[in-house]
């Protein structure tokens, strides 16, 4: 083993970055569900992790309909809201993590990742992107747009071959 691998002391704990993707239930009330994203938050905490990014939940339409067993019966949902949490916590830690956060009542689904260095550096804010109109709804399916060039820049960017000014770079793109 190289010295560099050995630095990690045997009482320190190597966390990992994850996020945390989930719908929570059309149901809860909107203003109710703040509480259950915190009440995700402190999940993460109790398991000895750390919050370090999150983008709210917002209610939207479903691609399709999901279904879950409550209340003694199958229910289907075509809509949740649904929101993300990036943190880290020891590995270790996940299946108990995961197995709590299947018992929420009020979340319809979830999905836990574990991030590399670059997701965990660029985050994609879904709501926010919406928003800006960078992803559109094309009959059933979510289709990437692309962004709309700035109208005036002046600020230089680093490009693979050399330095160019970002309205250059995106002439370029354009085939100006």
């Amino acid at each position: 083993m190289p010295v560099t691998d050995a630095a990690v002391g045997a009482n320190e704990i190597e966390f990992a970055a994850y996020e945390l993707a989930y719908h929570v239930l059309p149901t809860v009330a909107e203003g109710e569900v703040g509480s259950v994203t915190d009440a995700l938050k402190q999940l993460i905490a109790d398991h000895q992790g750390e919050v370090f990014d999150e983008e709210g939940a917002e209610r939207f339409e479903l691609a399709y309909e999901i279904e879950k067993y409550l209340e003694g019966r199958n229910r289907r949902f075509g809509s949740a809201y649904f929101g993300w949490i990036r943190f880290r916590m020891n590995p270790e830690m996940m299946p108990t993590f995961d197995s709590e956060i299947e018992h929420q009542k009020s979340i319809l689904r979830h999905l836990i990742v574990r991030l590399t260095k670059v997701e965990e550096a660029t985050p994609f804010r879904f709501h926010e992107s919406l928003e800006r109109k960078q992803v559109e709804t094309v009959g059933d399916e979510e289709v990437a747009v692309e962004a709309e060039a700035p109208e005036a820049v002046s600020e230089t960017t680093d490009v693979a071959e050399g330095t160019e000014t970002a309205a250059a770079a995106t002439d370029e793109k354009a085939g100006v």
